[in-house]
């Protein structure tokens, strides 16, 4: 019997190329899902099955968890990558969305592990992997309720890997520098919903906007999100998956220059990065 593997947020960037990789290996039967199941004919096409699941919807979810158990016993691996960036300053940045973000990036995340646990435990076997950020461990302006929703899965993600542990449960965290996915867009699309002409942040705004887009677009500085698909893999299938997988090049450099500088140092290297705003 195949190991069945449950990926959110499919119809982009990280969880389509997951999906597409995973799809590849015979012993994995992979379960591809979004809010729109019509967006993912090509993962059908490459051999996934098709779910429909909203994060931030419970019956959704429960759904889709047990349409999965029911053909497999349990989900074997459950892939938490749904999520996006709602970027704003901290004062200017309306907190609908940011309870929104944290129902998709937090809350989803927690949900979906909650359903999958007991099947997990009565099988003596699983694997989670949560899909974090490079953004859980250092901070960039404009991005403070985005990375507060990652270091929140950071903490859960060390807190339930002890839990589980004894039952079998393996729990890894991927952490993503900048991938050229639609992320980009989406985030600079709710910062400049965020930001008005006469804010008295808008040349933080315009800086950070500018930043976004010269940094997503640089081949040096991200990477492509099959990148992350490989990382995953691994995570899903080696014998001692990681605990963390920190993805590009450029994300394990600022992660420890962030350590060698200290906040001070690392605050003087952002006003250098982000200049036109002073």
């Amino acid at each position: 019997m195949t190991t069945a593997v449950l990926i959110t947020g499919t119809s982009s960037g990280i969880g389509r190329a997951s999906a597409l990789r995973l799809a590849r290996r015979p012993e994995l039967t992979v379960y591809a899902t979004a809010r729109r199941p019509e967006t993912l004919t090509d993962l059908a096409d490459a051999g996934a099955r098709i779910l429909p699941l909203d994060v931030t919807d419970e019956e959704s979810m429960t759904h889709a968890v047990e349409a999965v158990q029911a053909e497999h016993g349990s989900v074997g691996v459950l892939v938490n990558n749904a999520g996006y960036g709602e970027y704003g300053t901290v004062e200017e940045t309306g907190l609908d969305g940011v309870r929104r973000q944290f129902e998709t990036n937090l809350f989803g995340l927690s949900r979906m592990t909650q359903l999958v646990l007991p099947g997990m435990r009565d099988a003596g076997h699983g694997r989670i992997i949560n899909i974090g950020s490079m953004g859980g461990r250092i901070v960039f302006p404009v991005g403070g309720y985005y990375h507060a929703s990652k270091y929140a899965v950071e903490a859960l993600s060390d807190a339930l890997r002890f839990e589980v542990a004894p039952f079998g449960v393996k729990v890894s965290l991927i952490e993503p520098g900048l991938i050229r996915t639609s992320f980009g867009d989406t985030a600079a699309h709710t910062l400049a919903e965020s930001a008005v002409p006469s804010s008295p942040y808008a040349a933080l705004n315009a800086a950070a906007d500018q930043q976004m887009a010269r940094s997503y677009t640089s081949t040096a500085l991200s990477a492509p999100p099959e990148t992350v698909a490989k990382a995953i893999e691994h995570a899903a299938t080696a014998s001692r998956p990681k605990i963390r997988y920190v993805v590009t090049p450029a994300a394990k450099a600022l992660i420890h220059l962030r350590r060698l500088l200290g906040a001070r140092v690392f605050d003087t290297y952002l006003r250098l990065q982000f200049r036109s705003a002073a």
